[in-house]
């Protein structure tokens, strides 16, 4: 059983329930939200509710989606980059070109088949068989710092901190062209791109999203070294944002140039500061990785180019 909190936005207070929660699951239509509302899956505040329910402020939405048809995730020996566990959690350092969780094509050599190794049973059950502990994600080709969950109360208290968007997450990120203000804020709705439904865009009537950044180091005129912080956590929201304002993301072929310089692997981000309240002893904790061997090498290369 999938489970995971939302809390709709400012700009989202009123709408239908139903319309919604299939505006950010791409993978649930409103007819499959409907049933799930129907079947007491989707709770508001704790309590059931009905398909024509408008969204009011401060909802505290709970969605429980039953488990896809069984797969054999088999639990893999894959060195992890663990830089703090304890009962309730574990924070791995993802290398790039890693996949966090199983999906099609991607059934082995991801995040889930080490941890499943590593961890056995002392993992959160409530996303499932497919992503057992997976709380949020990082893309594919971006590095950096993720939370695991080993109980269902921590994966709970985490996903209700991410709804609510006090968990702080800072990326590291070279974009293209010169960001000439030294700091920013972009807050444009990111939703799925009407004309390609495997991208995510700027679009009316997307969910709302907000990025705030600070230039760290400018490489002449062609690159830009910034420090990207999450207010809000929509798919793509980096990636989509800074190439909504000119500015995409070196080595990101899907939002920039098909061309790929600095034989890269992909986009140029790295997610290095993670910090939240720990589930069990209520204290703000913060965690920190460093940037990979090949960014390192890149930003050196970028003073010289």
């Amino acid at each position: 059983m999938e489970f995971f909190t939302a809390a709709p936005e400012e700009d989202e207070i009123g709408k239908r329930i139903d319309v919604y929660i299939s505006s950010f699951r791409d993978d649930l239509s409103r007819s499959q939200v409907q049933k799930l509302i129907e079947n007491g899956k989707i709770t508001i505040n704790g309590k059931e509710t009905k398909n024509n329910y408008k969204l009011r402020k401060n909802d505290i939405i709970e969605i429980e989606i039953p488990d896809p048809e069984p797969l054999d995730i088999v639990p893999e020996d894959i060195p992890l980059d663990i830089c703090y566990e304890d009962k309730d959690i574990i924070i791995i350092n993802k290398p790039q070109g890693m996949v966090v969780h199983p999906a099609p094509g991607h059934y082995s050599g991801t995040i889930v088949n080490a941890i499943m190794y590593h961890c056995g049973d002392d993992l959160s059950g409530i996303n499932g068989c497919m992503r057992p502990g997976i709380v949020h994600r990082i893309d594919k080709d971006t590095s950096g710092i993720i939370v695991i969950a080993k109980s269902d109360s921590a994966h709970k208290s985490l996903a209700e901190q991410l709804a609510c968007h006090s968990i702080t997450r800072k990326y590291y990120a070279i974009v293209t062209g010169n960001l000439k203000e030294d700091t920013g804020t972009i807050d444009k709705p990111v939703g799925r791109n009407p004309k390609d439904r495997k991208k995510m865009a700027v679009v009316e009537g997307g969910r709302r999203a907000v990025t705030h950044y600070k230039v760290l180091e400018r490489f002449g005129s062609k690159y830009t070294l910034i420090e990207a912080q999450l207010e809000t956590g929509r798919t793509h929201q980096i990636r989509v944002h800074l190439a909504s304002i000119g500015h995409p993301l070196l080595g990101d072929t899907v939002y920039g140039s098909e061309k790929q310089p600095f034989k890269l692997q992909g986009q140029v981000l790295h997610a290095k500061v993670l910090g939240f309240i720990h589930p069990s002893t209520g204290e703000y904790v913060e965690f920190e990785s460093p940037l990979p061997e090949y960014y390192e090498k890149l930003i050196l290369k970028l003073r010289n180019f």
